[in-house]
């Protein structure tokens, strides 16, 4: 039998409410999304934060494993949905981030391959992988930001995106990712987590992430500069809401990164974010930006 619709508002709204205490940086940029697209990006969010939690407890690496395994067996009961109706078990316990998600699977055709990358790349984690090279780094990336990248882009154009675009919400992920392992460094090291590649460390002549200088810092940034010019190019191939949304999300990393770009030294002492006026800012900016592009934006509850 299929979910009723009573139970699927629940669904959303469990998944809403963990985007709304979670992302400190992505909430700001579905806001600007209607509201189906953007209970469809919280039913994401949630399934990845609890990925992504399972890999930042302090669990071992048997356990995280374990429980990396059981969110792997519900997207199997994901993937067996179908894209005709939103099943649910005898017994009526179907969780209620996959119910999201695989309503969401029917109006958006949700890659489910891309939540299992994602838990892929949750399991270096926990094995504790570490990069020789850039591109073994980026292939990391891919795996737990170019995945959600991927999802985003399907949401945003309800499962019928332009050829190329898929590689472009790919690039954006990466670009994000290598943000959030610059601007984390410190505490990835005080966790034993190295994420840089050996090679680059190398060429700094840096014996390992306690010896990191500046100088490797503004080359890795740089380098995520890079993807973020390329990635970009993305919102000329969305409506003007989803173009905002993209605008406002990469907006928070990207002022980040330059940041970073600017005093490399200081993420070594700190972790570097912006305040939430700052990202109320970006978001506000992004809105103006799709409107200047494509036309007024509605959001909920006007046209701004």
């Amino acid at each position: 039998m299929n979910a009723p619709a009573i139970e699927i508002d629940h669904a959303y709204a469990v998944c809403d409410d963990i985007t709304r205490r979670a992302a400190a940086n992505f909430y700001y940029g579905i806001r600007l999304l209607p509201r189906p697209k953007r209970q469809a990006m919280s039913a994401v969010y949630a399934f990845a934060r609890r990925v992504d939690d399972i890999g930042d407890e302090d669990l071992d690496a048997e356990t995280a494993l374990a429980a990396l395994s059981a969110e792997r067996a519900r997207l199997e009961q994901l993937a067996g949905s179908g894209m005709t109706g939103v099943p649910l078990p005898a017994d009526g316990e179907l969780d209620p981030v996959i119910l999201a998600l695989a309503h969401a699977r029917q109006n958006y055709d949700l890659p489910v391959e891309a939540l299992e990358l994602l838990i892929e790349g949750v399991e270096l984690d926990v094995r504790g992988a570490r990069y020789q090279t850039f591109d073994e780094l980026v292939s990391y990336c891919r795996a737990v930001a170019g995945s959600i990248g991927r999802l985003c882009l399907a949401i945003f154009t309800e499962g019928r995106a332009a050829n190329g675009a898929g590689q472009l919400a790919d690039d954006l992920g990466v670009a994000m990712q290598l943000t959030n392992i610059l601007r984390d460094i410190r505490e990835d090291q005080e966790r034993g987590r190295v994420y840089l590649p050996a090679e680059d460390l190398a060429r700094f002549g840096c014996a390992g992430v306690e010896t990191l200088s500046p100088e490797l810092i503004q080359f890795e940034a740089r380098r995520a500069q890079q993807w973020f010019d390329h990635g970009s190019r993305l919102v000329e191939l969305l409506e003007p809401r989803s173009a905002s949304c993209v605008l406002a999300m990469t907006g928070i990393y990207r002022a980040i990164l330059d940041r970073i770009v600017a005093s490399p030294e200081e993420v070594l002492r700190r972790r570097i974010s912006l305040q939430p006026w700052e990202k109320t800012w970006v978001a506000a900016r992004s809105l103006f930006s799709a409107r200047s592009a494509g036309g007024l934006v509605a959001v909920d509850g006007g046209v701004r």
